[in-house]
Order: C-alpha cells, then sequence, then structure tokens
C-alpha cells in the first residue's frame, strides 16, 4: 500500500477546489506526520483550499479487514495519521490509494481490498458496454487488424501482476476494441441483444459459481432446471411436460445428444461394447442443416460420410420424396437407418422442414426423429407463429436455444426429450464420489450422470430470470415484435430500387437479400455480372465494419453469388430502425 501522505498530494493535484485536503509540500514528504506538523501545514493551505476540520485516525493497514470509511478516533499511537475535512475527502484519497494497489493472489474476496475494484468494474461495465454499447448513437464496433490490435492492447501475461488501475484500464479496452453485441445493429448472427435481466441473471450465475450435477451442491438450480424444461416441454407439446431434458453448452452438443440417444434407443449395447458391435448407421438431415449434424457424427464415431443430406426445396425445406428415396438406399446398401434430424429454421434461409412428414416417415420405417430448433424453437411461444413448427410434438428429442431468437446471454440451449429415463441409461456411470445412493434426501435430484460432462455451468438461471421478469405474455410479445420487424423490413426491400430477395417470402426473421450497385442495375445480361456482384458484398461488409455502423454477415450458396443475410431478434428496435437499416444499405453501396 502506497504511504497515504503521497495521495494526499495526488489529491490536492487533481482536486483543488474549496472543501479538499490543505497540506504543504513539505509535510506531504512524510509517510507519518504530527499534530504541529498538521498545524504549521494550516498556516500554508493549497491554493483554494478551505480546512473545515481534523480528527485523529488510524491508518488502515494493506491486510485489514475493516471498511475504510470506518473512523476510530484514538487517543495516541505509533501509527497515527490525520483525518480532514469530510469523509468522502478520505474515501477519494483512499481510492486513489487502491487504485494503485497490486492485485492479491488469494482467491477470496476481502472487502477492504476488492470493494472498490469491483465496484469500479461494474460502473465501468454498465457505463460502457452495457448503455454506452447499446447506444444507436455510437458506433457498435472499433475494428482494428490483427497485426495492429496486438500493439494497441496488452494481450501479454507476466510474471508480475497489475495494479488495479491497470486493471481497470483493460476492462475499458477489452469494451473499446470488442464487437457490441447488444447493440441494436448487430444484426450479424442468430444472437444479439443484451436482455437486462438476463444479464443480471448471468453475472448472479457468476456470482454463485455453481456446478449443477448434485442437489447438494446446487439445490436451487435442480430445481429451476426442472421446473423450466417442463415448461419448454408443454410449449412443445409433449403430453403434461413429461419426458426429460436437460441444459448444454450450446446447439451443437444438444443435436449430439440427440444422435448419442438415437443411437443408445435402437442399440443399447453402443454403451458396453462400442462401435465394433453396431452394423453401419445412417442418419439423414437436410443439405441446408446446420454443419454440427455431420460434425457430431464425425465426432461419435458414425462418420460424416453416413450423414445423408436430403435435397431441399427453393425456400429450403427437406423434400420428403428424396428423404424416402435415400432410407429406402440405405437399407439396399445393407446399412441401418436410424435416425432424421429435421431443422426448424435454417441458419441461412430460416427454412422450417414440413415435421409433419417427416414424422410419417420416420413412423414407416421405425427411425428416430430430431429436430433442431435450436434457431425457429422461439416462434413456439407464439400462436400466431408456432405453426411453423406444426408437428414438431411428434419428435423423440428437440434442440432449442433461448440464447437465439428469445435472446437470453449465450449460451442457453436446452436439450428436449420425450422419452423419460434414457439420458441416464445412456451416458450415466453413478461415480460413487458423486451420485452416491445412501445420502440423506431424494437421489432421483442429483440429475448430473445423465450429462456427459461432470462440471456444468447454471445456464438456467439468466433465462428462468428473464421468464419471471416478463412472463410468458412478455416472451410472446417479444417473439412477435422480432417477427414483425422482419416482415416490415421485407417489405421496405421488396421492391425497392437496388434490393432483389433471394426469396420473396422469408418464413423467419433471417432475410437473405443482394444489394446490387447503380453501376450493375444494368448488368444482368452481361457475362461477369455474377462475378460482379459476389465481390459487392465483401466490399460493403468491409465498409460497414471499419466505419462500425453495423453488422451483417453475407454468404454464398447453392450456387448463388454472395448475398447478405440480416437477422432480426432484438424486440427493442421498430419501423425507424428498419428503415435506418435500409438506408445505410444504400449508403455503403453508393459508390460501388
Amino acid at each position: 500500500m502506497q504511504p497515504l501522505a503521497k495521495v494526499y498530494k495526488r489529491t490536492i493535484h487533481y482536486r483543488n477546489q474549496t472543501h479538499k485536503f490543505g497540506i504543504s509540500q513539505s509535510v506531504i514528504q512524510s509517510m507519518r506526520f504530527s499534530e504541529n506538523q498538521l498545524e504549521e501545514s494550516l498556516k500554508m493551505p493549497a491554493n483554494n483550499v478551505n480546512i473545515i476540520s481534523y480528527d485523529k485516525f488510524s491508518l488502515p493497514s494493506s491486510s485489514s479487514d475493516e471498511e475504510t470509511t470506518d473512523y476510530k478516533k484514538i487517543e495516541s499511537s505509533d501509527d497515527e495519521g490525520i483525518q480532514f475535512v469530510a469523509q468522502e475527502d478520505y474515501r477519494n484519497c483512499i481510492r486513489m490509494n487502491k487504485q494503485n494497489e497490486e492485485a492479491h493472489f488469494e482467491s477470496l474476496p476481502n472487502k477492504s481490498r476488492h470493494e472498490l475494484f469491483i465496484r469500479q468494474c461494474v460502473d465501468i461495465l454498465l457505463k460502457e458496454a452495457v448503455f454506452e454499447g447499446t447506444n444507436r448513437k455510437n458506433r457498435l464496433l472499433n475494428f482494428r487488424n490483427p497485426d495492429e490490435l496486438k500493439k494497441l492492447f496488452d494481450f501479454e501475461l507476466s510474471v508480475h501482476g497489475s495494479t488495479h488501475d491497470e486493471l481497470l484500464g483493460l476492462l475499458r479496452d477489452t469494451i473499446t476494441f470488442s464487437v457490441k453485441t447488444g447493440h441494436p445493429y448487430f444484426v450479424n448472427q442468430l444472437f444479439s441483444s443484451l436482455d437486462p435481466y438476463g444479464l443480471v441473471g448471468q453475472w448472479l450465475t457468476d456470482a454463485l459459481n455453481p456446478s449443477v450435477y448434485t442437489y447438494e451442491v446446487s439445490p436451487v438450480f435442480t430445481l429451476m432446471e426442472e421446473t423450466v424444461l417442463r415448461e419448454m416441454r408443454k410449449i412443445v407439446g409433449f403430453k403434461d411436460g413429461k419426458g426429460d431434458g436437460i441444459f448444454c453448452p450450446g446447439g451443437s452438443i444438444s443435436n449430439g445428444y440427440g444422435l448419442s440417444c438415437a443411437r443408445h434407443k435402437k442399440f443399447p449395447d453402443i454403451k458396453t461394447k462400442g462401435l465394433n458391435s453396431l452394423p453401419r448407421l445412417v442418419l439423414f438431415t437436410s443439405e441446408d442443416a446446420h454443419y454440427s449434424i455431420k460434425k457430431m457424427a464425425s465426432f461419435q464415431g458414425v462418420g460424416s460420410d453416413n450423414v445423408y443430406c436430403i435435397k431441399t426445396d427453393r425456400r429450403g425445406k427437406m423434400d420428403i420424396l428424396d428423404l424416402e428415396a435415400q432410407i429406402i438406399k440405405s437399407i439396399e446398401e445393407g446399412a441401418v437407418p436410424f435416425m432424421v434430424s429435421a431443422t426448424s429454421g435454417t441458419t441461412v434461409l430460416g427454412a422450417f422442414d414440413p415435421l409433419n412428414e417427416i414424422a410419417d416417415i420416420c413412423e414407416k420405417y421405425g427411425l428416430w426423429m430430431h429436430v433442431d430448433a435450436a434457431w425457429g424453437g422461439g416462434a413456439l411461444m407464439s400462436q400466431k407463429y408456432r405453426k411453423l413448427l406444426t408437428g414438431i410434438e411428434r419428435a423423440d428429442s428437440v434442440t432449442w436455444n433461448p440464447h437465439k431468437l428469445l435472446t437470453a446471454p449465450q449460451q442457453c440451449s436446452a436439450f428436449l426429450l420425450r422419452h423419460e429415463g434414457l439420458l441416464a441409461e445412456a451416458h450415466g456411470l453413478n461415480a460413487a464420489y458423486l451420485f452416491q445412493k445412501d445420502k440423506f434426501y431424494d437421489t432421483k435430484y442429483d440429475t448430473g450422470d445423465k450429462h456427459i460432462q461432470c462440471g456444468r455451468r447454471a445456464d438456467v438461471l439468466k433465462f428462468w430470470y428473464m421468464w419471471k421478469a416478463k412472463g410468458t405474455n412478455g416472451l410472446v410479445k417479444h417473439i412477435e415484435r422480432v417477427f414483425e420487424n422482419a416482415e416490415y423490413f421485407t417489405d421496405l426491400i421488396r421492391n425497392r430500387p437496388g434490393f432483389e430477395m433471394v426469396h420473396p417470402e422469408p418464413e423467419c426473421t433471417n432475410i437473405c437479400f443482394w444489394y446490387i450497385p447503380k453501376s450493375l442495375r444494368d448488368c444482368k445480361d452481361n457475362d461477369n455480372y455474377k462475378e460482379r456482384l459476389h465481390r459487392v458484398a465483401p466490399a460493403m461488409k468491409e465498409k460497414m465494419m471499419k466505419e462500425g455502423t453495423m453488422m451483417v454477415t453475407y454468404q454464398a450458396q447453392k450456387g448463388h453469388p454472395n448475398f447478405f443475410r440480416i437477422v432480426f431478434q432484438n424486440s427493442g428496435l421498430n419501423r425507424s430502425d428498419m428503415e435506418h437499416l435500409v438506408q445505410e444499405f444504400e449508403r455503403l453501396g453508393s459508390n460501388l
């Protein structure tokens, strides 16, 4: 801890005004000073400083747990100092002292050592990340190329620690150079927004730092998960909300659970005998499905070649005739088909596969039906839009990510199952050091054994807290506002010069289109038109990133040249924002 007197000097220099410290330069040189020295110093107050009063007080040591705002009157001590003027001045003094205090190695919050630092961090987060970071008037990113960012940002780790002041600077730098995904004009991915209630839930999760595997260490979160998962199963349409479910670290892992449960249901010996006990297995998904289906098939030993990709129509929906043809083909090859993974809300086009027709095929051939509704599952909240997922109630398993359309903070992904007990059958091992059966409470609440993880975050809390805050009706209003914004944006660009829809009637809130600069609008018959159009989106994306005005992604698909995909899920946007975004595309493409 720095000598307090040095801090007084700094305080005078910075806060040179009435009701501040008036200590002469000579006295400030000392780490300790007596009453006689102080009285002498009072004859020479700093400029514009009025001395009000002073009392004796004990200087807090760096190891003390005593609050710095408590002041002890003492008669005599070798460790004496002087408190002058108001308590707030003393706080300012201690604040500056603590900012230059080095971080301590002990992993335990200490009120004296850490409270001020944590409060300052929270103030910065609220001001710069939460409110300034979501202000329409501010840029949503301050882009720097990697080599430049390495020079501007202190990424390196060192043997010695940092001071609190340095850590506050790093906090600000992290915010400055990060993308503000809660900004209204971050419409780039299948996640966005900064929900205030979800944020508080996220902070509370980290403050409590739980691991949800046994009731004894996570009683609240165990029951909270069961409650939320049951409600989600009811919304999906599983009778009385019965079944099972877990929260997973992302939709890819949720889809992986679908594959694992489907395989175990058909071949339970896989758990003990492994892949050598199995015939060649084949699963089916659409050519527009999320890449995690192939990735999980590879990861779990099925093999990506044994994922048969089914053709889709112009809107991106699975072709049922091709699905059945591919199932028959796999049987003729001597393979064993075991699963169809349908998609409700594809990543790019936002298409919803025909679930009832897929369910009929699955029943006909005895296949597991999984629905990846990671993106589109939020539409289930609204009676108006849940028709997009008609038939999902017939699924064996469902992936649904509240961190997407419902804007819970990342990550928040649920795997929902109609089959009770199957998760534990497929994954449980009854580790004796965690899942003892002779505990004094009902051990059915020790739910962790059905997960492939051991340690696991309480991802449920932020979503539960949002749901409690807004109620189901609030979540319905959120979904309907988001779809209405997407529909209004679509209406704005459908017949607007310079815009061309990839598909004229998007089903979800991702809208795909080309922006065609004036220089290309009369060139559609030219041989190199597609090649030139292909370069437009990357050029506009570079400009929007460097200016920081908005973020919208682009991609090529199915032989199309690069097109934009704008994604809406922030219910804080309105029609004026839709109009602004359209105008921003026109501005960015005006000189191409």
